[in-house]
C-alpha cells in the first residue's frame, strides 16, 4: 500500500475542529493502516511531525429508504496528534 493511499480525507466535524487547537487532526484512513503507516503518511504528506496517533473502526450503520433497507460502508478514523514545534496543517486553504 502506497503512503498517499493510507489518508482519504479529513474529517471535518464540530468536535474535530475544535481539537485542532491542540494540534489533533482526524483522519478518514483506509480500513487496513495501522498506526505506523498512518504517523508515515501524515510526515510525508504534510512534513509535520507526529507525537501520537489514535484510530478507531466506525461501524456500518443500517439506513433505510421507504421499505428497502441497507447498511453504510465501515469506515476507519485517525486522530493524529503533532508535536508542540511542529507547524499546523492548513486544511481550509483562506485564499
Amino acid at each position: 500500500m502506497e503512503l498517499i493511499d493510507v489518508i482519504k480525507r479529513p474529517v471535518i466535524t464540530e468536535m474535530s475542529v475544535a481539537a485542532m487547537d491542540e494540534k489533533k487532526y482526524t483522519f478518514e484512513v483506509d480500513v487496513r493502516a495501522n498506526k505506523t503507516l498512518v504517523k508515515q503518511a501524515v510526515e510525508s504528506v504534510f512534513d509535520v511531525k507526529v507525537k501520537k496517533v489514535n484510530i478507531m473502526n466506525v461501524k456500518p450503520k443500517l439506513k433505510r429508504m421507504g421499505r428497502h433497507a441497507g447498511y453504510t460502508k465501515k469506515r476507519r478514523k485517525a486522530i493524529v496528534q503533532l508535536t508542540e514545534d511542529s507547524k499546523e496543517i492548513q486544511i481550509f486553504d483562506a485564499e
